[in-house]
């Protein structure tokens, strides 16, 4: 992973996934068991639960996510987002501007100060009234890290990060097993780095809840197509703890990619319902893939990754949105995105509903510009 020390980080300077950091609690901070059965909060209201067990931040600080209660049967199940890391330079907390978010406690990972799908009070909001589970994001590695690892700076300093994504999840799923048990209808999506890993989730899920029906969506991380990302997902030990799926068994790690992801759970769940979001000129995107050694604009790179999966998968659907914005469903913007006649809001809620829903772009009527 050394060949990427040296790659700008000049580029990240304005991604708002890093700002409002706030004080870091000390890393022994007690939390509950993690298969501790917790109280649902009052309605409409957040709770805080702190797992403790093999949770961690990137850096050792303890994590935690958050439960809005609602309707039993009805689960939104949001992967947050923030960035990530994959070698010393990038995942040292000294590097400014920092590319990912490294604590929980930061004020992206506090769903109370968020907007779109998460504000109740808005009338067009799909998922107002359901079981609302948000994990936040603090391991540099998109929720899918299998353990630690120390990586050297290009200075020659050790920076041990826990890349516990996995176990961090876990612990929130663990909550859902206990208190949704009858759950019936999973939509299970993420921001950014979170929706990388919200296939993978919703495969777990749809074993974990054969009745349900279960619903995947990404939302900004489909333009990512670069050599390198085998690389990364190996440095995260992306497939380390991975189920004993014939389907995993099958992905050849040496070119592994973000989106083989969809392909396993695709395959393992062929009746659920995939799909995935993107403004088709994502500047957060793009400064990724510089950092990932791309330089093709995410636009080209975008439509490429989703003609492979719409070859390989049947039941997936994509919504490419004009512009350069980085993500929907945390902002307002998630009820004006519109293409091709569509909003966003609607696609979504059809999507959640359990309705096919038919991609939409802004390419196939040449109002992308």
């Amino acid at each position: 992973m050394n060949r990427f020390m040296g790659m700008r980080l000049a580029a990240l300077a304005g991604l708002a996934m890093v700002a409002g950091c706030q004080a870091v609690p000390a890393a022994g901070e007690a939390g509950a068991p993690v298969t501790a059965a917790i109280t649902a909060p009052a309605e409409a209201e957040w709770a805080t639960i702190k797992p403790g067990g093999e949770t961690l931040c990137a850096t050792g600080t303890p994590f935690r996510f958050h439960v809005r209660s609602g309707d039993p049967e009805r689960v939104l199940f949001f992967l947050n987002g923030g960035g990530a890391c994959w070698s010393g330079d990038l995942c040292d907390v000294a590097t400014e501007p920092t590319p990912y978010t490294p604590f929980a406690e930061m004020d992206s990972n506090n769903p109370a100060l968020l907007e779109g799908v998460f504000d109740e009070a808005n009338p067009a909001n799909p998922f107002a009234g359901w079981t609302q589970v948000f994990v936040p994001y603090c391991t540099g590695d998109s929720h899918l890290g299998g353990g630690d690892v120390t990586y050297t700076t290009s200075a020659g300093k050790d920076v041990t990060i826990h890349h516990r994504g996995k176990a961090n999840v876990q612990a929130a799923l663990d909550w859902l097993y206990a208190n949704r048990a009858g759950a019936d209808r999973i939509f299970v999506t993420g921001g950014s780095a979170g929706a990388i890993a919200s296939p993978y989730y919703a495969g777990i899920l749809a074993d974990h809840y054969p009745q349900a029906d279960v619903v995947q969506l990404a939302d900004g991380a489909g333009g990512y197509r670069s050599p390198a990302i085998a690389g990364v997902l190996d440095a995260w030990g992306a497939f380390e703890g991975v189920p004993d799926w014939a389907e995993f068994a099958a992905v050849d790690r040496e070119t592994a990619t973000t989106e083989d992801f969809f392909r396993v759970t695709a395959a393992r769940h062929p009746e659920m319902p995939m799909a995935r979001f993107d403004n088709v000129d994502d500047a957060v995107q793009q400064d990724f893939l510089k950092l990932l050694g791309t330089a093709e604009p995410v636009r080209g790179l975008l439509a490429a990754n989703n003609a492979d999966l719409a070859r390989d998968l049947p039941k997936m659907s994509a919504f490419g949105a004009p512009g350069d914005a980085h993500t929907a469903l945390r902002f307002n913007r998630f009820y004006t995105e519109e293409a091709g006649g569509v909003k966003l809001a609607d696609w979504v809620r059809a999507l959640a509903n359990g309705e096919a829903v038919a991609s939409v772009s802004c390419q196939s009527d040449q109002s992308c510009d």
